[in-house]
């Protein structure tokens, strides 16, 4: 660079040192920039950054042996007014804010937003942006939480922007931070300077074997019958929120009266933190009505309003317009007076007329709006299944509300899930609510979740979710969607109706209808105190009751107790006696509208094999599971496509959901056939014909095992050429017949068709009744009932007839019978003193793995675990046992290998048997010439032949086409001829079937 300086500069060189930028102590111009260089200044001493001194203030009291504080100066210093609040290791923030400047509106623009970010448990969200999105249902709901208490504690007129936004900071998952969040926004309002009415308390109540718990835990949660969400004032309930499992009303009462006082308990803290450290408050202009044009208003409006109200033929929409047009007299009358003043607030100023017009008439007269007395219902009408083909569906109108519920029904893999901070991580029941503008005859967007919807459809879902059978009965996910058609009050009370009607209609063994009513309430308070001196409460209320009443009290219960609460209200607080008093004139009103519904539907309907939805559970190795699966489960989803059912695979459990029975039956005819089942004697199998010989075809079938179909297996008539019958690629309907002595599986084409000339009910001779193992499937019950009637009759059938099946003789032509049991099974029949005496109990399992050989066991029918739903008829599993199904290899095993393998577990087959008894007969076990396999048994003594004499031990003619094993002794091998007569014992079964023999001293 400096050679390059010279280049360009040749001048430079030639300036004397003294002149240069570094003699006179200026910094090279290298930078672009001239300064003093500081080289030969000594260093200044470092500046040490000055401590800040944070004023924090901090209240610590305890309630239900919990320690709780509320802390505020350290964090979000900014804001209007900041808390924070601890239980244990959880710890909220809460802050409020309000807009500056007047208010140009005629409400309270309140907003509150709750979140719960993933690090306040240490996770990073799983989105692909790794940052939490749009706020999830639960975050809306504990915004709700929030929102309600405080709203009616600003003051009247009191329109100027207000945002709450509360977060969790930390979490250790065993408190809800909803509640926590509302006492702190409670706590920070108490130190802004926005006026407000508070402090309120914010208090959970559950209740475990009939002991109520203050602030339980998520844990405590779970046991808990009850989870009541409580707010108040000092003397005045707020809020009220309510998930139970079928409390009484006098419970619920109870549980309200414990959690008054222990809600009070958080008021004087916040008090006390807003001494120390509180704003004074400032003063807001209020947008208040004048008493001039309230009264000049009211002399226009208030004769023709109350004409209007006094007549029930108004129905919502026609009263609607004459309220319009009363509006519009109104109007004009003020302009002919040019009197803007009034004009600017003429719509709250008729609609503040409109409001004492109707309470006064409620109060004076008691009566309503449509003419009903205090305490009666609007006309109901119901309809169950008014949509077929749907899984289940349901109309519900009371009054001009109305209400479209349909169900659908899908599999364990298809629940929500949740990623929230506390709580399960998925819900298998959902309920969703709509309430499109049309029902009201507007015009409105529809974007996003919208938190009334969410409210209301939560609100119904836990009504809905205490009726429900618990989920190891009843598997399915469910989901219920609630269409609001026309509203006029209450459409979330009528999805709960709705809802419990189209759950029966799809089948779901509900233990009771649930209904829900709402009550309102319309008092007259005194101007001077303050306190109420006279009040009406309201059954069953109209939208403009609950626009124009103090609250809306929607409760929901079954005939035994409520499921669900949610209480709002619009003054600064409601005695607790009063809220109390609402229980009864609710319970009455709510057994009316079930009167209704159980008229309409009484019980879970049966579903028609069209539409009914099937459900089926199937237990597999890891290993067939990743077969079925596939190659990035390129296979699961190309049966998902042909079939258009749905598959969800866990650790060993495969679960099928489809439409009907026809889909159920042809995705377990995939499944079968790409994985494979047990083979059993007498079940039907789908195969495809792989090659055909002289003497008979091969079929692939079960997950790729080889069956032979022997040419006198084809058809009943005799048959000169196989490729007259069948041919290569051609799928058929098979039954398995047998195995012979090699292990190669017999199939027959003949068994499953009837036999010319016969009736079509009768099995052909030699043949077995098919019966197909099947998966625990979940059917309808009108499905299973004829099953279970005419199960007993094929069953005995099969119990006799799998104990036969005929098997090829290598030695003659002719066809003998033998003897095909699992070494298992025989060892365990060898243990069990009973067993000799019914030995058609024995199970038939053919082609079993070696490795399956040792374990498999046929377990006995277990009709005490039975789902106390299969009693009433409501969604049975079938009566059969669970499917377990392995892949099977096609493979030949001659005499010397079996005995090969007698090595390891020789001793077991060894044993002797000499004075195995016959049953109650007390006579050894004898058999007459000829014997037949269905004669054999263990402890059958006959007189043999040697056949073959092997290294480990000898093949023994047993007569009949029979071949038996004998193993030599440990001590050695004997001095033995082929022909020798030997006496011997049947003491077991090989794994082929074959049996293994013990010589027999009779003397």
């Amino acid at each position: 660079m400096a050679s390059m300086a010279r280049r360009a500069h040749p001048l430079l060189s030639n300036i004397p040192h003294f002149l240069t930028w570094r003699s006179l102590g200026f910094r090279t111009i290298c930078c672009g920039r001239l300064g003093f260089a500081t080289q030969s200044q000594p260093d200044p001493d470092p500046v040490v950054a000055g401590t800040k001194v944070l004023e924090t203030f901090r209240e610590e009291f305890e309630i239900g042996s919990r320690l709780i504080s509320f802390e505020t100066g350290k964090i979000a210093r900014f804001a209007n007014g900041s808390v924070v609040m601890g239980m244990d290791e959880t710890k909220v923030l809460s802050t409020v804010a309000s807009a500056k400047g007047d208010a140009a509106r005629d409400f309270l623009p309140l907003t509150v937003d709750y979140q719960e970010k993933q690090f306040a448990q240490g996770v990073i969200p799983n989105t692909f942006m790794r940052r939490e999105g749009a706020p999830k249902e639960r975050e809306l709901l504990c915004g709700r939480i929030i929102d309600r208490p405080i709203r009616p504690l600003f003051p009247a007129g009191f329109y100027h922007e207000v945002q709450v936004m509360a977060s969790v900071l930390s979490s250790d998952g065993t408190q809800d931070p909803d509640v926590m969040a509302a006492n702190a926004t409670s706590a920070a309002l108490m130190l802004s300077d926005i006026p407000w009415g508070g402090p309120i308390g914010v208090i959970r109540i559950g209740r475990i074997s009939g002991k109520f718990i203050v602030n339980p835990t998520m844990d405590e949660l779970s046991l808990s019958d009850l989870n009541l969400i409580y707010a108040c004032t000092k003397d005045k309930t707020l809020m009220i929120d309510v998930q139970a499992r079928e409390i009484s009303e006098k419970d619920l009462e109870a549980g309200l009266r414990l959690a008054h006082p222990e809600a009070v308990k958080y008021l004087e803290p916040q008090i006390r933190l807003a001494a120390k450290a509180g704003k004074h408050k400032k003063e807001y202009k209020l947008s208040l009505i004048s008493e001039r044009t309230l009264e000049k208003v009211g002399n226009l409006a208030e004769a023709p309003i109350e004409s209007v109200f006094t007549d029930p033929s108004y129905g919502k929409f026609e009263r609607g317009e004459a309220l319009d047009k009363i509006t519009q007299d109104v109007r004009r009358s003020l302009e002919e007076e040019c009197d803007e003043e009034s004009l600017k607030v003429l719509p709250k100023t008729v609609d503040t007329v409109r409001k004492k017009v109707v309470r006064k008439r409620i109060i004076n007269e008691g009566f309503r709006v449509d003419g009903r007395q205090l305490d009666e219902v609007r006309p109901v009408y119901c309809e169950a299944g008014s949509f077929p083909i749907l899984h289940g569906s349901s109309i519900f109108n009371r009054g001009d509300t109305q209400v479209l519920c349909t169900v659908t029904l899908g599999a364990p893999g298809d629940a929500q899930r949740l990623e929230s901070l506390v709580g399960p991580p998925t819900k298998r029941f959902m309920l969703h609510y709509s309430f499109p503008p049309f029902s009201i005859n507007e015009v409105g967007k529809r974007v996003g979740l919208n938190r009334r919807e969410v409210g209301h459809g939560t609100l119904a879902e836990k009504a809905l979710l205490a009726v429900l059978p618990p989920e190891d009965d009843f598997p399915y996910t469910v989901r219920v969607n609630s269409e609001v058609m026309a509203s006029d009050g209450s459409t979330s009370m009528a999805t709960v109706c709705g809802g419990s009607m189209a759950l029966m209609d799809a089948g779901i063994p509900l233990r009771e209808h649930v209904a829900g009513v709402s009550v309102g309430l319309v008092s007259e308070v005194d101007p001077t105190t303050g306190l109420i001196k006279d009040y009406r409460i309201l059954t069953d209320i109209l939208g403009l009751e609950d626009h124009l009443g103090d609250m809306d009290f929607k409760i929901a219960g079954t005939r035994k107790g409520v499921t669900a609460i949610q209480l709002d209200i619009k003054p600064a607080g409601i005695p607790l006696d009063i809220i109390c008093e609402c229980l009864e004139p609710a319970y009455k009103g709510r057994l009316q509208i079930l009167d209704h519904m159980e008229r309409e539907i009484s019980a879970p309907r049966t579903q028609n094999e069209r539409n009914s939805p099937r459900l089926a559970t199937l237990k597999f190795s890891n290993d067939a599971l990743r077969r079925l699966i596939g190659p990035l489960g390129a296979l699961k989803r190309k049966i998902e496509e042909e079939t258009g059912a749905r598959m969800s695979v866990s650790d060993g459990t495969l679960t099928i959901v489809a439409k009907n029975q026809a889909v159920m039956e042809k995705v377990l005819e995939k499944v079968d056939f790409i994985v494979g089942r047990e083979i059993e004697i007498g079940g039907i199998y789908k195969g495809v014909v792989s090659s055909i010989k002289e003497y008979g075809a091969f079929v692939e079938f079960n997950g790729g095992q080889q069956g032979l179909l022997h040419i006198s297996e084809l058809s009943h008539e005799p048959v000169s050429r196989i490729s007259d019958v069948v041919s290569v690629g051609q799928q058929l309907s098979l039954m398995c017949i047998g195995q012979d002595v090699r292990g190669n599986i017999k199939l027959s084409l003949k068994a499953t068709s009837p036999r010319p000339g016969a009736d079509t009910n009768n099995v052909a001779d030699g043949s077995v009744p098919p019966v197909k193992e099947e998966p625990n499937i979940w059917a309808s019950v009108g499905e299973v009932s004829n099953e279970q009637e005419n199960e007993n009759s094929p069953l005995e059938e099969l119990s006799e007839s799998k104990s036969e099946m005929s098997g090829v003789n290598p030695s003659t032509s002719s066809i003998s019978p033998i003897l095909i049991r699992s070494a298992a099974e025989c060892d365990e029949e060898e243990k069990s003193a009973a067993l000799s005496q019914n030995p058609k109990s024995a199970t038939s399992n053919v082609g079993a793995s070696k490795s399956n050989c040792k374990s498999k066991k046929s377990p006995p029918e277990d009709h005490a675990n039975e789902s106390p739903f299969s009693n009433s008829g409501l969604f049975p599993t079938k009566n059969v046992k669970k499917s377990k199904r392995v892949l099977q290899k096609e493979g030949e095993i001659d005499f010397n290998s079996i005995l090969k393998s007698l090595d390891a577990d020789g001793n077991k087959h060894n044993s002797s048997h000499t004075h195995t008894m016959n049953g109650s007969t007390g006579q050894e076990d004898e058999v007459e010439a000829p014997i037949t396999a269905k004669k054999l048994k263990i402890g059958t003594k006959v007189t043999a032949n040697v056949y073959q004499i092997r290294a480990r031990g000898l093949v023994l003619d047993l007569g009949g086409g029979l071949r038996g094993m004998y193993r030599f002794e440990t001590d050695g091998k004997e001095d033995y001829e082929v022909g020798d007569e030997l006496r011997v014992e049947c003491s077991s079964f090989s794994s082929k079937g074959i049996p293994v023999v013990s010589l027999v001293d009779d003397q």
